[in-house]
């Protein structure tokens, strides 16, 4: 018995304490998975990472892969015209002499137009919509103007020729030679024909489409604001444009240029409504009125009947500084927004 006892003792002593259950719970073995399926994992998980990275990287094939044949189909260009070929404003396919300098010239001024009407307008729009809107109509609104992005630029480009170009040569134009075209200096580009048609008319279409763009980013930008800074500058005493001039604005400065570069970059590259309203002449003129010419309005008109090679050759070298051109602006707002994004995640 008393043997009995101290082995049941010992047993019970050992299974009872702590020290017992820890040996009991580490004896147990793990199960481990098969390394079949370890295997299989490791397989899918190197070809999703392949995958990935494949796509990411066959954009920037793509990207070099149009540049490398826009070089090589303007290299004749830019081997008989050289470096000046920006800045001749000849351009005759008959003699094969060529220069970029009209194009570029109206696709600078009519984007400029563009930039001077569509900031203050889309800048109103977006203050509208983040502080002064009433909340039942700020959703209705704001999908509104985002619609008129997805209107074709066609469309626009009919609208500008059947409706727009009449009603502004017979009231607008009259108009702004009477009181800017009287001023010195800046009244000649107030002066000239009055049909409708031309730089100014250009320009004015590009803002109706470049507006939704730059305003859905200053409203996004402006409701990146701190409600604490509003209310702290509202509470001593400050109006709304106060509140918006020296809060607002200062705080979302890069992410409002950087809207604008993007709207630059659309205006820079837009082809069929400027094709309809431009007027298509190869010549620059003082006066807005009159009619000129775009990069992407020429390679529209011109690129099918194209009959030489070195005139091809010119249009794609336009083209090709289109790319550079467009490529460099959007670049630029990218890493506006870029750096927006740090400052944000910086603050908070």
């Amino acid at each position: 018995m008393s043997s009995h006892s101290s082995v049941l003792g010992a047993g019970g002593a050992s299974a009872g304490s702590p020290s017992g259950l820890a040996d009991a719970t580490f004896c147990v073995k793990q199960p481990e998975p098969p390394k079949d399926r370890m295997r299989a994992q490791r397989f899918q998980d190197a070809l999703f990472h392949q995958t990935t990275r494949f796509f990411a990287f066959s954009v920037l094939a793509i990207l070099a892969a149009i540049l490398g044949s826009l070089l090589y189909g303007a290299w004749p260009a830019i081997k008989e015209f050289g470096f000046g070929f920006p800045f001749s404003a000849e351009w005759n396919p008959v003699t094969d002499k060529f220069g970029g300098l009209i194009s570029v010239y109206g696709t600078l001024s009519t984007s400029l137009i563009a930039l001077v009407v569509a900031i203050p307008v889309s800048f109103g729009i977006a203050v509208f919509l983040t502080e002064l809107c009433p909340p039942a109509l700020r959703s209705p609104l704001g999908v509104a103007v985002e619609l008129l992005a997805a209107v074709p630029s066609i469309i626009y480009g009919m609208w500008g020729l059947f409706v727009f170009a009449p009603l502004f040569a017979d009231y607008v134009q009259p108009a702004l030679s009477l009181t800017l075209g009287n001023i010195p200096f800046v009244g000649t580009l107030f002066q000239g024909p009055k049909n409708g048609i031309g730089i100014l008319s250009a320009g004015l279409i590009l803002a109706v489409m470049v507006i939704p763009f730059i305003a859905s980013v200053m409203r996004d930008v402006f409701e990146v604001v701190p409600g604490i800074l509003k209310e702290s500058a509202y509470g001593l005493g400050a109006t709304t444009w106060e509140v918006v001039w020296n809060v607002v604005l200062p705080y979302t400065r890069v992410g409002v240029i950087g809207g604008v570069m993007l709207g630059l970059g659309r205006a820079l590259g837009e082809t069929m409504a400027v094709t309809f309203v431009i007027g298509n002449a190869h010549r620059i003129s003082p006066s807005l009125y009159e009619a000129g010419n775009s990069i992407a309005s020429t390679l529209a008109n011109e690129f099918a009947e194209a009959s030489s090679d070195l005139h091809v050759a010119s249009l794609i070298e336009l083209g090709l500084i289109l790319f550079f051109v467009t490529f460099v602006v959007l670049a630029l707002s990218k890493l506006l927004l870029m750096r927006l994004g740090r400052m944000e995640g910086e603050k908070t």
